[in-house]
């Protein structure tokens, strides 16, 4: 299928569904949105088995998108720098430091906590996955999604220091999980005795202050230019040769492209690029980068949608994303909960607002996109079904109650 077909196809399905949600159901945007692209695919399944003729092309459209590579390499950039540039940094500097920790010992704590727990689990129900796998399997589910916890948490009553905490750490944390599973990974493949670790923390050092570093520079260079004009114009135009630059530069330099992006977008975004105070250049900008976040969002969620058609089916799915599920969110708390313990000061939060953390952790297409990547083994298809589930769950479910959860441990003060 032609790119300007599966371009063109994509952007007519995500304008239907974001009608029928916004007339007819009236969910919250994206959750409606993934939602009906659900039970879409499900059609299309069913559809396709029936009769393949009234399927073909959006069942060809499902297996002709290269969802890692679109999501990691094109869209991913895009969407951190959006979330970033319009971040409140006042507040995030105010809790840069638990921002830090969670982000970084929380997911290497989550990772470790879901990874021996998914073993234990895997022998028990004979499925025998490898150690090294379930650890693999618990990086790319253990950080959380920017994309899809931006999406949410706006609409939600989160109060303002957790949503601050909860939306730092999803930008940062998403950059150390996918360098994480990059090494993770590569050990699997080489086998623990094979493997350089010294060459492992030099390329995992590289890859994360690496990008860190570019971030800075591009974004305040970036910063600079676009303050020195106000062709609004031309200020697109940086803004969006800063996202594509970082992700080429990076991808031959392997740098982090989400720590990069993300940096690039807080120095860029910190300080306001109008020239005077009658200028509104840096307020337009970030309107214009919200209205590509939720473009690039709904397209996204489409696309998770249409990836179900392409899940494989194996023996009691059911049972095994259920697990998964279940041992992923007492990961989640374990991993805030410790550190919470030591930062309880920094974070000024009770140990009660760990439910609402851990609720709030949204995973989306970024995990599916990480399992879509690894490489064709017997415990592939385990793992991609498991991260469906988790994302699905996590994308409706946790999306749907959020302010449930708030309102139950602080009262409905609306």
């Amino acid at each position: 299928m032609e790119l300007f077909v599966i371009i063109s196809l994509l952007i007519i399905l995500s304008a239907v569904y974001s009608y029928i949600n916004a007339r007819f159901i009236k969910l919250p945007g994206t959750i409606g949105v993934i939602a009906i692209a659900i039970v879409g695919s499900i059609g299309i399944i069913i559809t396709n088995k029936l009769n393949p003729a009234l399927a073909k092309h959006l069942t060809e459209l499902a297996h002709s998108i290269d969802f890692s590579r679109t999501v990691l390499n094109i869209m991913l950039g895009f969407l951190l720098f959006a979330t970033a540039f319009r971040i409140d940094t006042a507040k995030l500097k105010q809790y840069f430091r638990p921002v830090l920790v969670l982000s970084t010992v929380g997911v290497l704590l989550s990772t470790a906590i879901f990874g021996c727990l998914m073993y234990y689990v895997t022998q028990l129900l004979d499925l025998n996955v490898p150690l090294l796998y379930c650890l693999t399997f618990g990086a790319l589910v253990s950080p959380t999604d920017p994309v899809a916890v931006s999406a949410i948490i706006k609409e939600s009553k989160l109060p303002k220091n957790l949503e601050t905490i909860v939306s730092g750490e999803s930008l940062f944390n998403d950059g150390i999980g996918l360098v994480l599973f990059i090494t993770l990974l590569e050990i699997t493949d080489a086998g623990v005795k094979n493997t350089d670790f010294n060459k492992a923390f030099v390329m995992f050092v590289q890859e994360v202050f690496g990008g860190i570093a570019l971030g800075a520079f591009t974004g305040y260079l970036a910063f600079r230019l676009m303050r020195s004009i106000t062709d609004f114009q031309t200020i697109v135009l940086v803004s969006f040769a800063l996202v594509m630059g970082i992700s080429v530069i990076s991808t031959y330099w392997h740098l982090s492209i989400p720590l990069a992006v993300v940096t690039a977008g807080l120095f860029a975004g910190s300080r306001s690029i109008n020239i005077d105070k009658n200028e509104r250049s840096h307020q337009e900008l970030e309107s214009f980068w919200e209205l590509v976040d939720e473009m690039l969002n709904t397209i996204l969620f489409v696309m998770i949608g249409l990836q179900m058609i392409n899940i494989p089916a194996i023996d009691n799915y059911w049972l095994i994303g259920s697990v998964a599920i279940v041992i992923l969110l007492m990961a989640r708390w374990l991993s805030i909960m410790l550190p919470i313990t030591f930062l309880r000061r920094s974070l000024n939060v009770n140990y009660g607002s760990i439910n609402i953390m851990t609720w709030a952790g949204v995973r989306g297409g970024i995990s599916i996109a990480l399992a879509l990547t690894l490489p064709a083994s017997a415990h592939k298809g385990i793992i991609l079904s498991a991260t469906y589930f988790i994302v699905i769950f996590s994308i409706i479910v946790q999306g749907l109650t959020l302010n449930k959860v708030i309102n139950a441990w602080y009262g409905d003060k609306s």
